[in-house]
């Protein structure tokens, strides 16, 4: 009597990969970029907008005149990428994204925010800037940036941090997709993420890690405990697309290479009342999913009050 043949293993669907992969890692990096070609088609009607050089900031003299530390970047009305919103659809329609993110957030999730995020390489930046700078966990440059060209984020270089860290009181019911719009390699100041970061929850900046080996960190979140995080190096060609979750530690490097690196930044929030993957997510985490205060780096004006910076030693 012939055997009856066993049932063949099913692939789990990607819904359900993303889940499992939230849950361990805090993060789901996507193995099918987004359009190549629209990303590059883009890209190109970005760069035309401005020259991404030195030109874009202040003087020293001109900052100094009148320093503004808050309300420099991208707004409703002062963001680039309203130039191109029926462009976007490559992205928003995306159909892997489309799953991934309903997955996590239900069917009608919003789009809390989305912005050109603009990595500038050290040939941009002036020498009085560089200065001005060196050793801030967070290097965001639009205070110095010239107000016309406040529609665009641009750094160099920015400590681990959570997504949480802007919205206070707010829980953890968001998600970053992030997508690069042209390859990054090590020198392009590519993501560092650490991966089951998330699992201790909200905590506020700049975050407690020891780095133990050559791609693990000791994070500690105080009372609510410790784990060790696998370091992440988010490189990839265009198109490259990753979320990750409100909770997970993120970084980048300052732009050692001798161009601009230039990615689209989501923030995406659930609406649906009924339950979704991020709750299985989150019934996980073990720490805070909000906070009453995110950072501790910053002075009543907005400007930087520590020099400490975690990633650069990466």
């Amino acid at each position: 009597m012939n055997a009856m043949p066993k049932p063949r293993e099913l692939e789990p669907s990607l819904a359900e990969t993303v889940v499992e992969d939230f849950i361990r890692d805090g993060a789901h990096l996507f193995a099918e970029p987004v359009n190549p070609a629209a990303c590059a088609e883009l890209l190109a009607q970005i760069r035309a907008t401005r020259d991404f050089g030195s030109t874009l900031f202040l003087s020293e003299q001109e900052f100094d005149a009148d320093p503004q530390y808050t309300g420099v970047n991208p707004r409703p009305g002062r963001n680039l990428l309203e130039r191109f919103e029926d462009r976007l659809g490559f992205v928003e329609k995306a159909p892997q994204l489309v799953e991934a993110i309903t997955a996590l957030l239900g069917p009608d999730y919003e789009i809390l925010n989305k912005k050109v995020v603009c990595g500038m390489p050290a040939a941009s930046v002036p020498s009085w800037l560089k200065t001005r700078v060196l050793g801030n966990p967070v290097n965001n440059l639009g205070a110095y940036v010239r107000p016309q060209y406040r529609d665009v984020t641009y750094f160099y270089g920015i400590d681990f941090h959570q997504d949480l860290i802007d919205y206070k009181q707010r829980e953890a019911d968001f998600l970053t997709l992030y997508v690069y719009l042209h390859p990054v390699a090590r020198a392009d100041a590519p993501l560092y993420l650490l991966e089951g970061s998330h699992a201790l929850g909200g905590s506020v900046f700049p975050h407690t890690l020891t780095r133990i080996g050559d791609a693990d960190w000791l994070y500690r979140n105080a009372e609510h405990g410790e784990v060790v995080a696998r370091q992440r190096i988010l490189t990839g060609d265009t198109g490259f697309a990753a979320i990750w979750h409100a909770c997970t530690l993120h970084g980048t490097q300052p732009d050692a290479a001798d161009h601009e690196r230039i990615s689209l930044r989501y923030l995406v929030a659930r609406r649906h009342e009924g339950r979704t993957g991020l709750d299985d997510v989150n019934a996980v985490i073990s720490g805070p999913l909000r906070l009453s205060d995110t950072r501790a780096d910053l002075a009543v004006d907005g400007s930087a009050i520590l020099r400490r910076n975690t990633v650069n030693q990466a």
